[in-house]
């Protein structure tokens, strides 16, 4: 196992997951995808955690796959070979997952380059902001490949199917003002500076709220994604008839009547 590609910081209910191949252009080799599973299981079974920003150091958020670092590529072979290397693509579809499945909400804080996998991770996140230089790319399609570890299947249910096919199809470059147009980030930041401030300002805001809750809610919002609204709401009232009422519910009544910010457990 080659050196964790990794840091992690604690500030708070925050921890920042920080891409730290900075020499690399924090490309994706192998520990990174196993990285990326043990380090948000962490997250997620830690009672301290409640929301997760990943950012990146170096020059450029990531520069999408290692393609020199370990990264095997598809050989002819035997059948057997194929449903071995078929397999070793879903470990990485799990890496991504781990991020969508984690509880706790994820902000992405992307910077300069944010291509081929890049867009794999942070269309696993649930929220996105991006300095104004971002340059983002689904560039499998110029290196003759199918993007296989999430872009196709989540992408689309962000920015919608007319503009997405476009980009997966002709693997183009696209910029931050054009990212937050079609809806894919939520804000544009000048410069790195106010990017991570502003990511933790929404970490914050987030952290302050009933974990349980913001927990619920996101597990709500992946469930009527993949099943529907009927089922969704189905889903909703099941959730809210276990949970409520709760201690952190009447937290919230008690602040309000009381005129002050609610302070909720941890779970």
């Amino acid at each position: 196992m080659s050196e964790d590609p990794f840091k992690v910081e604690k500030d708070g209910y925050i921890s920042w997951l920080i891409l730290n191949r900075p020499e690399k252009r924090n490309t994706m080799n192998p520990a990174f995808f196993t990285g990326m599973i043990r380090h948000f299981s962490q997250f997620d079974a830690d009672p301290g955690v409640r929301v997760i920003i990943i950012r990146a150091e170096g020059k450029s958020f990531t520069g999408g796959l290692d393609l020199s670092g370990g990264i095997e590529t598809p050989k002819a072979g035997s059948p057997y070979e194929k449903e071995s290397f078929r397999r070793w693509i879903i470990e990485l579809q799990d890496s991504m997952t781990a991020v969508e499945k984690c509880r706790k909400p994820v902000i992405a804080a992307i910077h300069s380059h944010c291509i081929g996998g890049g867009v794999d991770l942070t269309s696993a996140c649930d929220i996105r902001l991006a300095t104004r230089d971002v340059v983002f790319s689904i560039r499998e399609t110029k290196m003759a490949m199918i993007a296989d570890i999430g872009t196709l299947q989540r992408l689309p249910t962000i920015i919608g199917q007319g503009r997405f096919r476009e980009l997966a199809l002709t693997g183009r470059n696209f910029s931050a003002a054009e990212a937050y147009e079609m809806g894919y980030l939520s804000r544009v930041c000048e410069d790195r500076e106010e990017l991570y401030r502003e990511a933790k300002k929404i970490a914050a805001e987030i952290a302050a709220c009933s974990p349980v809750t913001v927990q619920g809610t996101k597990e709500v919002i992946l469930f009527n994604r993949d099943h529907g609204i009927q089922a969704g709401l189905e889903y909703v009232a099941q959730k809210n008839a276990a949970l409520l009422p709760s201690d952190d519910l009447l937290e919230a009544i008690q602040a309000f009547l009381e005129k002050r910010p609610a302070v909720f457990k941890e779970q």
